[in-house]
């Protein structure tokens, strides 16, 4: 039987607004904590995105298998969170998008999504900052 590993977090700083256009999101997102001090949060974000990455993990090899897309998008929903990894915030996000006609897909989010428009909703969380470190049962990063 696995035990959990949970722990309990204070909110900090709420921050809420417009993201930039031609931004890519990963990157704005680590660069933001990064300037902001933020160790530790969850974060949703809705919009548009003119190019998304985005991929699924395969358990098996133990890999992303990652897809680039051409859009327009429309950010259905992007919810995530900022830990730290060797010192800097990472970024860890799923997203679901719909396409033009409607259709929709998602995965893991990934750098070269570039945004079109965008709101973004950041709480930080106060407490002991989580530490993404290798999973050997996995083989992913996890805290």
């Amino acid at each position: 039987m696995r035990t959990q590993s949970l722990a309990k977090f204070k909110p900090g700083r709420c921050f809420v607004g417009r993201l930039p256009k031609g931004m890519d999101l990963i990157t704005f997102l680590e660069e933001f904590c990064k300037n902001s001090g933020i160790e530790l949060a969850t974060f949703s974000v809705t919009g548009a995105a003119s190019s998304v990455t985005i991929g699924t993990y395969d358990q098996n090899q133990q890999v992303y298998i990652t897809e680039t897309a051409v859009g327009p998008f429309e950010i259905l929903i992007c919810y995530g969170n900022v830990s730290q990894r060797d010192g800097n915030p990472v970024i860890n996000a799923q997203i679901i998008l719909a396409d033009k006609e409607g259709k929709t897909t998602g995965g893991h989010l990934f750098s070269q999504t570039i945004l079109y428009t965008g709101e973004l909703v950041l709480q930080e969380l106060q407490g002991t900052s989580l530490t993404r470190s290798y999973d050997p049962e996995t083989g992913l990063m996890l805290w």
